[in-house]
């Protein structure tokens, strides 16, 4: 039987995204004598060492790893997961403590105590990888520990967003015994404390997960054990599901994929679960580009693409056009795109141009990545393209590398204009804005932005009432559309589409839009 879940669940708080909780589907809590699942994803690890990843790594790390906050089921603020307690003990947010669960252990038999995190969090600023989450530790001065459970972090500066921090997967528990401190974990192996164990990896290819027996966590564990399946191709994927080879999906599906899932007749068995998301696709400007950075010829592009047309074709209701970093559903949220440019128009972009001396098509390079976020993105660069170009202003050429070799290229500063997607390490307004400003930032083209970074963020992280950030986050906004150093693009839903015997689909996904495999199980009663 087709059953098709619905679930937008509008934010219970300005800073709160979409969950899928408390939606209708069939689900049991009695479970097969085990239960093993297969789930599809195009979003494959670029390393195992949560030290070295600031992207879907953070997928697989959610389901080996334990961080010390969490967000169980239903919430929308980070809570106690390793930890038993954690709170701020100031009255200013530069002093957060920890209290660990008691008798905690990494998946080798070691302790996961207070020195083992302060290890884990460390090592993230003394290794600094390119690509990895160092940044989000901008505010944090040093990490004390008293006893064998108890962790403090000492703070440079007020940072009311640390807790969502600390929530990432970017700050797993590791093992000291098996991850140097000074370096990256080479290998197909990692040691967690979360609800699964690793029993095995083949690189682009699957990850073995394994129920932990030793983990002690709020992770209900609904079945036994998952194998992640990671494709190249969606389209191989969704006929992998159609022929249940897999279970379910998540991540890489094409608009005209969810369309035709939808659309199966009765007999397939399939169902596809939607929520509001806040995943965002956007282009990157590169200011050492002799064209990308010319400030005429970023205003005249955000002049000429038209974002409906993008979303109506390559899309089909799936994504909705975005006018500003922050998504809609986020706080501080707004047009601004929309309010200063209006419609498309090529005669206002040659009007931009013109100004500035150039009368002759710009000739430029758009990368993106072949194999991150689903067969769509060929399409939507080619739809770009097919804009810019027939506007007459613009000689667009396309390149794509695979995932690992394009960040690389990002990194190095290698491409004109390149497009990225983001998902948020947090909900909260600040992680829309501050990734992607800065020396050192998510985009890999330094950004100077003294307003925002030295005022604006700082200002924002002195208030715990997340609600109460709007009028910088909108004068945030109105600085990155004068510079338009990033172009947002569009706005996606999220997509879990599965066998109707699979139920927990509707509960899968967390506010940093990750999924919890665990969840998933196959049903046992009607």
């Amino acid at each position: 039987m087709f059953n098709r879940t619905r679930c937008l669940q509008s934010a219970a708080a300005l800073v709160s995204i979409s969950l899928l909780t408390g939606c209708g589907m069939l689900s049991s809590d009695q479970s097969d004598t085990e239960q093993k699942l297969a789930v599809g994803t195009t979003s494959t690890p670029s390393t195992l060492d949560p030290a070295g990843a600031w992207d879907g790594s953070w997928e697989l790390y959610r389901n080996v790893f334990q961080t010390l906050v969490s967000y169980p089921t239903g919430s929308t603020s980070p809570e106690p997961d390793a930890a038993e307690k954690c709170s701020f003990t100031d009255s200013s947010n530069q002093v957060y403590t920890c209290t660990l669960r008691e008798g905690l252990t990494f998946s080798d038999g070691t302790a996961l105590d207070a020195k083992a995190a302060k290890y884990s969090i460390d090592r993230i600023v003394e290794i600094g990888a390119q690509g990895g989450p160092k940044q989000l530790l901008s505010s944090l001065d040093k990490v004390e520990i008293n006893g064998d459970r108890k962790i403090t972090f000492r703070l440079n500066k007020p940072d009311a967003t640390f807790p969502f921090v600390l929530a990432t997967p970017a700050m797993s528990m590791v093992s000291p015994a098996d991850y140097p401190k000074d370096r990256l974990r080479s290998g197909n192996e990692l040691t967690g404390s979360g609800p699964y164990t690793l029993a095995s990896y083949q690189p682009e290819k699957s990850a073995e997960l394994v129920k932990n027996p030793k983990y002690e966590g709020f992770a209900d564990l609904k079945n036994d054990a998952v194998t992640i399946q990671y494709y190249k191709d969606s389209a191989v994927m969704v006929a992998a599901l159609k022929k249940k080879e897999i279970d379910a999906t998540f991540r890489g599906l094409t608009a005209e994929q969810v369309v035709d899932l939808e659309g199966q007749p009765k007999e397939k068995e399939l169902q596809v679960v939607e929520a509001v998301g806040a995943e965002i696709r956007y282009l990157v400007f590169n200011p050492k580009d002799p064209a990308a950075r010319n400030p005429a010829v970023r205003r005249a592009i955000a002049q000429v693409v038209d974002r409906g047309a993008l979303v109506d074709k390559v899309y089909q209701g799936t994504a909705e056009p975005l006018y500003s970093m922050i998504p809609s559903g986020v706080a501080g949220h707004a047009t601004s795109f929309f309010d200063t440019y209006g419609e498309p128009s090529v005669p206002k972009a040659r009007n931009i141009l013109s100004e500035a001396g150039i009368t002759e098509p710009v000739p430029l390079t758009f990368w993106y990545t072949s194999d991150r976020y689903g067969s769509s993105t060929a399409l939507e660069f080619a739809e770009l393209k097919r804009q810019l170009d027939e506007s007459g202003l613009f000689k667009i050429t396309l390149k794509s590398r695979p995932w690992n070799t394009f960040q690389k290229g990002y990194q190095k500063g290698e491409y004109p204009v390149f497009g990225r997607g983001w998902s948020p390490d947090f909900p909260d307004p600040d992680n829309f804005v501050a990734p992607f400003v800065g020396e050192n930032n998510a985009v890999g083209t330094p950004y100077d932005t003294p307003e925002i970074t030295a005022s604006l963020l700082p200002k924002t992280r002195q208030e715990s009432d997340r609600a109460a950030v709007g009028d910088q986050f909108g004068r945030a906004q109105e600085i990155l559309l004068k510079d338009v150093r990033l172009l947002p693009l569009w706005q996606g839903k999220l997509y879990v589409a599965a066998s109707d015997e699979i139920a927990g689909a509707e509960r899968a996904l967390d506010p940093q839009t990750i999924m919890q495999v665990w969840q998933l199980h196959r049903k046992t009663s009607w």
